[in-house]
């Protein structure tokens, strides 16, 4: 095995801790991973002394076993040495045998050759020149032919209205110059309607389907290549692969009291609100749990280790301790509140607490049945039942850039079925973070503004309201619908010109914060109210909506849906929709 590493280490892998990339190898034990340079997933070699007991492939995202091995090729770089990073040595004669070849020999006459960072390449000749090629630099050099290289760019070519006549004159200078066209887009959708659009003045352009992010000319080949993003300004993100980290524990307790530290509020359950003084340990003579007017400095030393116990010490108002026996620490919990300020303390047997409890029970339990009584009240008004899909609405869904999964495309007719019935939507759509909910949420909508209705999305942080504003946008640029945002990126002025254009009906959709669920904002026609990553919501702002505008429709978008919603759900008072298939090529989130 020892062997073996170092002919690794020789022919120009990389130690590393954790392999990530072609050219590394990490050893953890009897352990090997290994990216070769040719493979397209890495290996992992578990080694017995010097026998191989284990080979398979593995996914260098999760670090799972994708499948067993019975041999592997492993490319030895014999010339890695001359494209070692700065500070690697170079000087490495003995591991070539053959020093008769240059890179001349690989490269033919007419191949194009562009130099990407040539900085860099000329690190490398000087490296290659002083180390072992002994014909000198010039032959080096000599093997590549230089070429003038036409500029690579790609303006803003959305197709909005005032910029196709510029386009098609574009598209005219092209064609007189013979320049080879190629537009890429991502579905047969988008092929359709582009030539919808541009009827009549697409002839002699090459459509493929297929993944591009950008555009670009290229005048020394008299090509022109084009994709969606400056067709239809949709420009696509596409995140590095990330290493994804294992969680090394996946259920914490309710509470860890390693965690806390002496200060800190926490919450007994019989008790009330005290704060915690830390772990000490205490004779048994002294009452488990029992409070007392004040502790010993130190524990003190018992006889034998066994007549003492470790406990919890929480100190109440007026200075008095309470020892909590850590087989009753499940009584505690840490304090979560709102806002800033810090509660009193609980004093110890007034029997504040326990009446604190019983008012906020009774609270509890009102509230509930005025939820009730909104949720009864929207299951027996008949509410507003949308007509089935228009021609625009069949046109706006194939512009969507990706496939749609089958849970996905599920969820979509779940939500137009209950959209088209006379009573009012209530749907959970629950999904992982990049697995659609997001679009589901946008044609609903559109349904809703074809119409002639309203739309309100609410979401948790201006942040996320910032993002679903962009995405709403470039989904809809090709349709006359009015679009705002009411968050604290918008001032003053801005947010009251929304209001008054919301009152009157010039805005269709409104994205916003808890700034919509205020007592000033007054809609014209609001039909349908999509809430974004509910979990993030407290009970009182969810159901605001509800009780101000009991006959809209209301789509809930999450995550991990809180238990309340989910129980809701699985009883029927919600309809839930699940989107467990991941979109193609998707990446894992971090």
């Amino acid at each position: 095995m020892e062997e073996f590493l170092e002919r690794l280490a020789a022919s120009g892998y990389e130690r590393v801790s954790q392999v990530t990339t072609r050219g590394q190898f990490a050893v953890r034990g009897g352990i090997v991973d290994l990216y070769s340079w040719q493979t397209s997933l890495p290996f992992r070699l578990e080694f017995f002394g010097d026998q191989i007991e284990s080979l398979r492939e593995f996914d260098i995202d999760t670090q799972t076993s994708v499948r067993d091995l019975r041999s592997i090729d492993i490319l030895l770089n014999q010339g890695a040495a001359v494209f070692s990073p700065p500070g690697r040595s170079a000087d490495r004669p003995s591991l070539i045998e053959d020093q008769s070849g240059n890179v001349r020999d690989y490269v033919r006459e007419r191949d194009l050759i562009i130099d990407v960072e040539p900085d860099g390449i000329s690190n490398a000749h000087i490296q290659i020149s002083e180390c072992w090629i002994e014909t000198g630099p010039e032959d080096f050099s000599g093997a590549f032919q230089d070429c003038e290289l036409g500029e690579f760019g790609a303006g803003d070519l959305v197709l909005a209205e005032a910029k196709r006549a510029q386009f098609v004159e574009r598209l005219k200078e092209w064609r007189a110059n013979n320049a080879r066209i190629v537009i890429y887009f991502q579905t047969e959708g988008e092929i359709e309607r582009f030539r919808e659009i541009m009827v009549g003045t697409v002839e002699g352009v090459d459509f493929v389907e297929g993944t591009l992010a950008r555009g670009f000319c290229f005048p020394a080949a008299n090509l022109v290549i084009l994709s969606a993003a400056e067709l239809f300004g949709r420009f696509a993100v596409h995140p590095r692969r990330l290493l994804r980290l294992r969680r090394a524990e996946r259920h914490r307790a309710q509470i860890d009291f390693s965690e806390l530290t002496e200060g800190d509020l926490v919450v007994h359950l019989e008790h009330g609100i005290g704060r915690f003084l830390g772990l000490m340990k205490i004779g048994r003579d002294r009452p488990p749990g029992g409070p007392s007017i004040e502790p010993p400095a130190r524990p003190a030393i018992a006889p034998y280790q066994d007549e003492q116990q470790e406990v919890l010490a929480i100190e109440f108002a007026d200075e008095a301790k309470l020892y909590v026996p850590l087989e009753q620490a499940y009584l505690v919990s840490r304090y979560v509140g709102a806002g800033k300020k810090s509660p009193p303390l609980s004093s110890l047997g007034d029997g504040k607490w326990p009446r604190a409890k019983i008012k906020a029970a009774a609270s509890i339990f009102d509230y509930a049945g005025k939820m009730l009584t909104v949720q009864a009240e929207r299951q027996m008004q008949p509410g507003y039942a949308f007509t089935p899909d228009t021609k625009w609405q069949a046109e706006f869904e194939r512009s969507f850039p990706f496939r749609e999964t089958p849970d996905q495309m599920k969820a979509i007719i779940d939500t137009k079925i209950d959209m088209e019935r006379p009573r009012p939507m209530d749907r959970l759509i629950c999904g992982d973070v990049g697995f659609g909910k997001t679009e589901v949420a946008v044609r609903a909508a559109f349904k809703a503004v074809m119409e002639g209705k309203q739309v309100a999305v609410l979401a948790p942080t201006t942040v996320l309201a910032q993002q679903h504003f962009e995405v709403f946008r470039q989904r809809m640029l090709e349709y006359p619908v009015q679009i705002e945002m009411l968050s604290r990126f918008r001032s003053h002025s801005e947010q009251k010109k929304v209001l008054q254009l919301l009152r009157e009906g010039g805005v269709d959709i409104v994205i916003g914060t808890h700034r919509l669920i205020s007592g000033d904002l007054v809609f014209k026609d609001l039909g349908l109210v999509v809430i974004d990553e509910e979990q993030r919501f407290g009970v009182l702002h969810k159901e605001k909506f509800k009780e101000l505008f009991k006959l809209v429709d209301v789509l809930t978008l999450s995550a991990t849906p809180i238990p309340r919603t989910l129980y809701l759900s699985l009883v029927g008072v919600k309809d839930m929709s699940t989107i467990e298939t991941p979109p193609l090529n998707r990446l894992p989130v971090e």
